[in-house]
């Protein structure tokens, strides 16, 4: 199932990130009396009465033209456009502003269903200028406040009344892959080299791709999906800010993919800005292969193949295990590679390995390097089974689970990987007490 998209919105300082925190349960978002303090798009998935569904919080949108202003006022219309739902959050305790009517303009024009959560209602005294956000248009008003969490329930009940059913397109018979980087990385580039055909636009301008589209294609007798995504394009400007949520659209490819192919730019190296891009697929457990597009740009006598690995090892600590190709997409060189790490890292990412082997490679793991003393005990395992693929998942039944220090986990990671050929693949591994 894919998640529905819920935007809030409102001008300045009327306690948009306030909300935000309260919904996702911590202290995500900035929070500042200082107006115009969230200047990017924030996102968090979590859920309500057992259904997900992802969360954005904006800068505010006001008439002044103040600093950041038109930014703020770009992320926001593209979290408008984005959003299933939209919040839209009013100040109680001023009233109706101007902005409140500018903002009310813009979420009639985006035709997405509105609720209507006017902050900072603590008490009787603060709830008379509740009637005022009627003339908006937008609904019947409900009382809340984002502080002290009154009326936050409410709210949440009418956002998953108004959130639609989406349903995903399956693909039970190919590999789904998806490709994710910083805008003008080459990602359509990718596609059209990927599938030898001009499938979309490629242009030098940052952020051209306005949709994410599904291609399912075959190669050499197996059936793909690729799921491109990019930047925003609206009205002839671009609306995409580059900055580390620029990748907002990629989150449900992301999500309906199996491996994610993440792009680098050979010739602008590695800045802070790839790590924010690709953290979403670490944390959703997807398989990963680093992709190092226009290779042929460099200066091969200054940078080796060998020299680069080394510097993206040293970047990206956490995908040791992903494998590194480097490509040129505008030349369509060394694409059959790409294919080589997809079939391989898929084979990784969906293993299963027998529960009898399995116990013998980590009875010979615990042999070979004896767990070391930790919080007053040593790790003991005693059995272990698989309890799922896409990602490998493993469940360890173990004497305490708090004497697990984590280097030796990453021994037990690294023996697994070793014995079973998991390059590519994230590994869980789930210890529980044996009763």
């Amino acid at each position: 199932m894919a998640l529905g998209v819920v935007a809030i919105i409102g001008s300045p300082n009327v306690g948009k990130s306030t909300i935000f925190n309260r919904i996702i349960g911590r202290r995500r978002s900035i929070v500042d009396d200082q107006p115009g303090v969230t200047r990017d798009r924030l996102y968090e998935t979590t859920s309500w009465l057992g259904k997900d569904f992802r969360l954005i919080d904006t800068g505010g949108i006001e008439v002044a033209n103040r600093p950041f202003q038109e930014q703020i006022r770009i992320q926001a219309q593209i979290a408008i456009d984005e959003a299933d739902v939209i919040v839209f959050v009013g100040d109680g305790q001023r009233g109706v502003t101007s902005d409140d009517r500018l903002i009310s303009k813009m979420l009639h024009k985006s035709n997405k269903p509105v609720v209507l959560a006017v902050n900072k209602t603590d008490n009787q005294n603060m709830l008379a200028n509740l009637g005022e956000f009627y003339s908006l248009g937008l609904g019947d008003p409900i009382p809340v406040s984002g502080e002290h969490g009154i009326g936050i329930g409410d709210m949440l009940d009418s956002i998953i009344k108004s959130l639609p059913q989406k349903e995903d397109e399956k693909y039970d018979d190919a590999i789904t892959f998806s490709i994710i980087g910083r805008p003008n990385v080459g990602k359509s580039s990718l596609v059209n080299a990927i599938l030898d055909k001009q499938r979309v636009i490629v242009s030098d301008i940052v952020g051209t791709t306005r949709d994410s589209v599904d291609t399912p294609f075959t190669k050499d007798d197996q059936n793909y999906v690729v799921i491109d995504t990019a930047g925003l394009k609206k009205r002839g400007k671009i609306y995409e800010s580059i900055d580390k949520y620029s990748a907002l659209r990629a989150l449900s490819a992301i999500d309906r993919s199996e491996i994610v192919l993440f792009v680098i730019d050979a010739n602008e190296g590695i800045i802070e800005q790839d790590k924010h891009v690709v953290g979403y697929a670490v944390e959703k457990k997807k398989a990963i292969i680093i992709v190092v597009n226009k290779w042929d740009l460099m200066k091969k006598e200054q940078n080796t193949q060998s020299d680069f690995e080394k510097r993206i090892r040293k970047e990206f600590q956490f995908l040791e295990y992903a494998p590194i190709v480097f490509i040129s997409a505008k030349n369509k060189s060394k694409i059959d590679r790409i294919f080589e790490s997809i079939d391989m890292v898929h084979k990784a990412y969906d293993t299963h390995i027998p529960t009898s082997v399995l116990n013998d490679v980590l009875q010979d793991a615990q042999t070979m390097n004896e767990a070391p003393e930790f919080n007053h005990g040593r790790l003991k395992i005693y059995f272990a089974n698989q309890a799922n693929t896409c990602p490998p998942t493993f469940v360890l039944f173990v004497n305490k689970p708090k004497y697990a220090h984590f280097s030796y986990m990453r021994y037990l990671e690294n023996r697994l990987r070793a014995a079973f050929n998991l390059d590519g693949t994230p590994i869980e591994i789930v210890l529980r007490e044996r009763v």
